[in-house]
């Protein structure tokens, strides 16, 4: 296939593509909305269906990552701990480095069945999104301004209101804050001389308020902390548009389980022992750039069906009346109907890459940015 016709298919499979999540993202959150009615009466019944839903659309992405692409996933964790995974509530830390550091997490919570009911610590403005900002909304997901004193009772208030919820999940966790940037590390760096704190060569400091706060409003509901860090290998700089141009990518993740206990209760004790896991996570950051491998025993999590399968029920469901509705407008000749039917595509298009611009480390967050608050 010669390079014109080969750019052609790929346009058309992104297209595809955005129109599936799209449509099929905007049909499952008008059900979700749908699913409020159960709120008053059922609460742990809308819980459940909310998770189904919700993988529907999250198991979309998970499987551009395992199925299109083909990126390889291995674990290096301990055996004994390996077996207690998604049988057990945690907190899983993560480490903020690369652009589809997110779509790993996922896709490590869908290899131990938790993807549905997984959680997260996330940015205010992320809740107005269409499709995934939704879904979260219905998820309970703990939005933030990223002002403490006004999320501080916000935020207990959301973590509180799931020591009852009905399936396993975890809650995942950017300690950072924001994602790792040559500018914001240096700022960081700055900040830890001042405060007298280690320094850090790989990760930013660590934001001990927020992750303290979970620590305590979700003790005795989940039983682990899973310390994880994330690499590529090879020096790849992995990123969503490459994940949808089916580029394949090789992921290394750490993960050692703390048993929840062990995290003490009081916030500045709390504060104290994030800090000393985030010098070790440095410390396998190290080790990993220098030998190419993690201290445990690497295990590749078996792949389950129901990504590709869920993927493959939307797009039967939505392609049909697609090819249908165009051939339609090419047997009909106007002119206007074909361009209004462009029209509509290239929207689509851009909608999910304005979506994917929301990950790209070149235009992320602001936060720890001192220059950037001041401008």
């Amino acid at each position: 296939m010669d390079i014109v016709g080969f750019l052609k298919s790929q346009f058309i499979c992104h297209l595809l593509i955005c129109y599936i999540f799209i449509v099929s993202g905007l049909i499952i959150n008008f059900i979700q909305l749908f699913t409020l009615i159960l709120w008053p009466i059922n609460k742990q019944l809308f819980r459940r269906i909310n998770c189904r839903l919700a993988y529907c659309i999250s198991s979309q992405m998970v499987m551009l990552l395992e199925w299109w692409s083909g990126t390889d996933c291995t674990l290096y964790t301990d055996p004994e701990s390996y077996h207690k995974y998604g049988k057990e509530n945690a907190i899983v830390i993560l480490n903020h480095n690369f652009e589809i550091d997110f779509l790993c997490g996922w896709n490590f919570c869908e290899r131990f069945g938790v993807l549905g009911s997984s959680k997260v610590l996330a940015k205010k403005e992320l809740s107005y999104m269409p499709i995934i900002g939704w879904m979260w909304y219905f998820l309970e997901i703990v939005f933030c301004k990223r002002k403490w004193e006004e999320d501080r009772k916000t935020v207990i208030q959301k973590l509180l209101s799931l020591r009852d919820y009905p399936e396993n999940f975890w809650f995942l966790i950017h300690c950072e804050g924001t994602r790792f940037t040559e500018q914001k590390h240096q700022i960081s760096m700055q900040v830890a001389e001042a405060k007298g704190l280690p320094k850090l060569k790989y990760h930013l400091l660590p934001r001990t308020k927020g992750f303290a706060v979970t620590v305590q409003c979700l003790r005795n509901v989940v039983s682990a902390v899973y310390d994880s860090t994330l690499n590529f290998r090879n020096n790849e700089n992995p990123t969503l548009l490459g994940v949808l141009n089916g580029k394949k990518y090789h992921a290394d993740l750490y993960v050692r389980q703390v048993i929840h206990k062990e995290v003490p209760e009081d916030e500045q004790e709390c504060s104290t022992w994030l800090h000393k896991l985030y010098q070790e996570k440095d410390a396998f950051q190290e080790e990993y750039y220098r030998t190419g491998t993690y201290p445990a025993v690497p295990i590749v999590p078996p792949h389950r069906p129901w990504t590709l399968l869920n993927w493959l029920f939307w797009a039967l469901l939505l392609l049909y009346p697609l090819f249908k509705l165009l051939i339609n407008m090419i047997n009909s000749g106007s002119s206007l109907t074909l361009a209004s039917f462009a029209f509509v595509i290239i929207i689509a298009s851009v909608g999910v890459r304005w979506m994917i611009g929301v990950t790209e480390i070149n235009k992320g967050s602001t936060y720890g940015n001192n220059e950037n608050k001041h401008k």
